[in-house]
């Protein structure tokens, strides 16, 4: 686009974009003040919608799930669990034993009380997870058995960016001789051995990509500076991010892979990989690595930019945003195809000289979700019209075929769940599911139970039994979930779920709150949310979720047909949703409130800009609204590839779709907005609510344009950092809606 690139056009909010400035966070304190003024302080309200929210995040109900670190001496399985409640506000990291945790009452032991290291720290920590030290690679793990060590990440009021510090899980405290700690950063960081570490992060200049993210990966070795640490591969500073990573395989009768991968975009990347030993594992200077062969050198994956690899056993698998045919002429497979071939054949004679077969092939209505492993099998989740269905391949015992051998009989109205319990010795896994109105519940089941002959008779044959269950957090009495069908503008059909009594009455009086994201290939499924059930539904209410185009609900055929130019089609979707929901006579406009967050957050602000007569009251959450600066705050360059480059071109569309842009100064009349964000957000920047806000109060003066502002000054990218502050912004969001819809608000 010839002439001065947009986003350098003087913006006179753009001070808001200083993220701690003294103005802007006196902005932020004023509307906070503003905002609680005219809707009232959750934690005072007389809905009770705080407390209730407030005693499900932190009831003794929800179900701790848990991630298995091996053996401990008495030959007990080691399950290790964050927990956060009442007592324990920003949480603890604890571990108990299998035995234990499948007793009503487990027992618990405390490894670290993030509240007291808040405290010793004077920093108000956030639990960003932790990375075990994987067993097999570990000499000290007592041949594979144990897990000694593990890297905790922890950021300050729940940015992305945390620090990592390593914890011995053999002493229950931090490494206190040559551990190793990085700074806050968004760092990228695994074990390669006990004492070397695959580490990308801020190692200043012209260290980060455009985006933020690390662009040069180094190997650590205990003991040294982190400084001197050799860079052993890098990526252009457009690059969205680099890395490099190990699979390790043979716990699946296959290998070990060194992958090196350049994120060219959010959905293109470049791949380089190749088989080694344990040995170069370790640090240079070890005498097995000085000892073993050299590795081979890296092959380039010859595969399209937009597909994606995993291993299995000696087998590469290639997952396909596209159509490919690796041999021009010959075979060609669908795009959202799961398909795979011998690995070291591939890299030895390249795509054309390998024979591919189809792991899963999409339909229209289906579309792979997600695949796990165990010992021996693979469990490959697929969605079928947005249901959930378990597939079941038997893994060669020499790592080199997979092979068909049980699946669900149907798919069903529910989110489902495989995690492996220990791919390293079984084949058992945890099996989790829920529903709109079905509480969670955790089973242990067994992979190999497929191929048992009442496989075909009954139907989960593979679960053991029910280890956890959440009991109902809300009364569903008489509610109902249906799957109804929109008619986009193109004439697509659009799937959306409706939650709502079964006698409601369709007078178009019944409050409902439609939810929507439609983008970065995220798929919306069924699953059980007591915030929305105490504070929408059983209030009479009526909760409605669209699998809008944008979204992962049907491949990549569905995210794709939204993209940069054609983003209006998410947003086409969303409305022929809300008008089947007024045309059914469930509600009208006045009692239709809409709701999304980060990229469901400019959803909103669209829907805003676009049609204010449709909605009677949105909560946009911690969103993108400024499309013209967006790929210069934050993370938003890694962002370019789902909407554009506003420095080019694609400014003509984008300016379509960018709110702050389309405020309309004639409108008479603009529904009841309430916008929300983070002052501590590193993904998507404040600015974009604390601009839109400001300008539209600005424009909105003596109109009926009622706004209201509030920021968190912690949370993150969720909003929130911990139960209490989740359960304010959340009973701060739906009393606003419902109290708007119902005529209620002060």
């Amino acid at each position: 686009m010839a002439g001065e690139p947009v986003s350098t056009i003087d913006d006179p909010y753009s001070w808001l974009e200083q993220v701690e400035s003294e103005e802007s966070l006196q902005f932020a304190k004023d509307a906070n003040e503003a905002c609680l003024n005219a809707l009232g302080d959750p934690t005072k309200s007389d809905t009770g919608t705080y407390d209730r929210v407030l005693s499900v995040l932190e009831s003794d109900d929800r179900i701790p799930y848990v991630s298995n670190y091996g053996w401990d001496d008495d030959g007990n399985q080691v399950l290790v669990n964050f927990w956060q409640d009442s007592k324990n506000p920003k949480g603890i990291w604890r571990r108990t034993t299998m035995d234990s945790y499948c007793t009503k009452n487990p027992e618990w032991k405390t490894m670290l009380d993030v509240d007291e290291l808040a405290k010793k720290d004077d920093i108000s920590w956030v639990w960003k997870g932790a990375t075990p030290l994987p067993r097999a690679r570990d000499p000290l793990s007592e041949g594979g058995r144990k897990v000694t060590r593990a890297l905790l990440h922890l950021s300050r009021g729940g940015s992305d960016a945390t620090h990592v510090k390593e914890f011995d899980m053999v002493t229950g405290d931090f490494v206190s001789e040559d551990p190793f700690i990085l700074p806050e950063a968004k760092s990228r960081v695994s074990y390669r051995s006990r004492d070397v570490l695959t580490v990308g992060t801020d190692f200043g200049p012209d260290s980060l990509t455009d985006s933020g993210y690390p662009r040069t990966v180094r190997e650590w070795v205990r003991g040294t500076d982190l400084e001197d640490a050799p860079v052993v591969f890098e990526g252009d500073k457009k690059d969205v991010s680099v890395g490099v990573y190990i699979d390790d395989q043979r716990e699946n009768n296959g290998g070990i892979y060194e992958i090196c991968c350049r994120s060219l975009t959010f959905y293109t990347s470049k791949y380089w990989a190749r088989k080694i030993q344990y040995e170069h594992l370790l640090a240079p200077d070890d005498p097995a690595r000085v000892a073993a062969p050299e590795p081979d050198d890296f092959v380039e994956v010859d595969i399209q930019e937009d597909a994606e690899i995993d291993f299995v056993g000696n087998l590469i698998i290639v997952s396909l945003r596209s159509d490919w045919d690796p041999v021009p002429g010959q075979q060609k497979f669908k795009q959202g195809s799961l398909i795979y071939t011998d690995a070291e054949t591939f890299f030895e004679n390249g795509k054309e000289g390998c024979e591919f077969k189809i792991l899963f092939e999409p339909t229209e209505r289906t579309a792979e979700d997600s695949f796990t492993l165990t010992k021996n099998y693979l469990i490959l989740s697929i969605m079928d019209n947005v249901k959930s269905k378990l597939q079941f391949f038997k893994v060669g015992e020499d790592g080199n075929s997979l092979t068909l051998v049980g699946e669900d009989k149907e798919a069903v109205i529910r989110s489902a769940n495989a995690s492996p319990l220990d791919r390293v010795e079984s084949d058992q896994f945890w099996f989790t599911t829920s529903g709109f109105t079905q509480p969670s519940t955790l089973c242990l089941a067994n992979a190999s139970k497929i191929e048992s002959p009442e496989s075909k008779k009954k139907a989960e044959i593979y679960v053991e039994r029910e280890v956890k269950s959440l009991p109902d957090q809300y009364d569903s009495t008489g509610l109902e979930v249906t799957q109804r069908v929109a008619m986009s503008k193109d004439g697509t059909e659009i799937p959306y779920f409706l939650i709502c009594k079964k006698d409601a009455v369709l007078d178009g009086t019944v409050p409902t709150l439609l939810y929507g994201y439609g983008g970065f290939e995220v798929s919306l499924t069924p699953r059980y949310v007591a915030s929305s059930g105490l504070a929408w539904l059983e209030r009479g209410g009526a909760y409605v979720e669209a699998n809008i185009r944008g979204g992962g609900e049907f491949g990549p055929k569905w995210h794709q047909a939204a993209l940069k130019e054609n983003r209006n089609k998410a947003y086409e979707d969303f409305i022929a949703v809300a008008e089947d929901l007024i045309d059914s006579g469930l509600c009208k406009p006045e009692t239709l409130a809409i709701r999304g967050g980060s990229n469901g957050g400019l959803l909103m602000g669209n829907m805003y800009t676009m049609r204010p007569d449709l909605f009677g009251a949105i909560h946009c959450a911690v969103p993108l609204l400024d499309m013209q600066r967006y790929h210069t705050l934050l993370a938003g360059a890694s962002w370019m590839a789902e909407y554009g480059d506003p420095d080019t071109d694609d400014w003509k569309f984008l300016k379509q779709y960018s709110p702050y842009h389309n405020i309309d100064e004639k409108c008479k009349k603009y529904p009841d907005l309430l916008v929300t964000t983070s002052t501590r957000d590193d993904r998507v920047h404040p600015a974009h609510a604390r601009k839109m806000v400001k300008k539209l109060w600005d424009m909105g003066q003596g109109k009926d344009w009622p706004v209201y502002y509030y920021e968190n000054i912690e949370g993150g990218h969720g909003g929130a950092a911990d139960a209490k502050q989740s359960a304010f912004m959340t009973s701060l969001a739906y009393d606003f809606m419902w109290d708007t819809l119902t005529g209620k608000k002060k």
